[in-house]
């Protein structure tokens, strides 16, 4: 698991994570594995926590994709939706979604996502649900721990990417799944959806 954040403030938003990379009960060291946990998608930042196979199948979905947009909920409802569409019929190696929940009709994607561009801040969850949040969110396994720290200190002096940051360094202070440095991304990095840039990497910021 992992700790993934976004916080909007007056004109700032930006989404924060954890780097810390588990193989089992093997931690990773950042130096010799550089995670992808906050990637461009067309004209958004994406990330997720839970199976880090969706990395994979995200970018091979993607891939040869022009002009992705996920500007609103429905358009990102409707990307999920070809998403799941594709785990069945491309990518025979997943299974019919978790049954675990058996007085749910929907199928579950077992994994949550954020989504963050200048039309604002969206959670995806397992049931491919879109909500958009106003003010912050964060999900993964040190959610929780964030989300307190976010509540405490969003009414205060401090602008949006320092509350990010103090955020995750809450998760990674006491959440076991959660560690490393603290990677964070300003959506003023990202063209204006008028400027028709072609994307380019993210700075990064640790």
């Amino acid at each position: 698991m992992s700790i993934v954040l976004a916080v909007k403030k007056e004109a700032q938003l930006v989404i924060a994570a954890d780097s810390q990379i588990s193989f089992g009960g093997a931690r990773i060291p950042y130096d010799n594995l550089r995670p992808k946990k906050i990637r461009r998608l067309g004209d958004s930042f994406f990330a997720s926590t839970g199976w880090g196979l969706y990395d994979d199948i995200i970018d091979d979905f993607v891939a040869g994709k022009e002009d992705i947009r996920l500007q609103d909920s429905r358009s990102i409802f409707r990307f999920f939706l070809g998403l799941w569409k594709e785990l069945h019929e491309r990518y025979n190696f997943v299974n019919d979604q978790c049954g675990e929940e058996k007085d749910s009709p929907f199928g579950d994607l077992d994994s949550a996502f954020l989504i963050v561009n200048h039309a604002g801040l969206f959670q995806v969850g397992g049931d491919m649900s879109v909500t958009r949040f106003n003010q912050y969110y964060a999900i993964g396994s040190g959610a929780d721990y964030a989300l307190g720290a976010l509540h405490s200190l969003y009414d205060g002096d401090l602008d949006a990417r320092e509350i990010a940051r103090r955020g995750v360094e809450a998760a990674i202070a006491f959440d076991t799944k959660c560690g490393g440095e603290v990677l964070l991304h300003a959506v003023s990095e990202l063209p204006a959806p008028e400027a028709g840039i072609p994307g380019h990497g993210p700075v990064i910021e640790v």
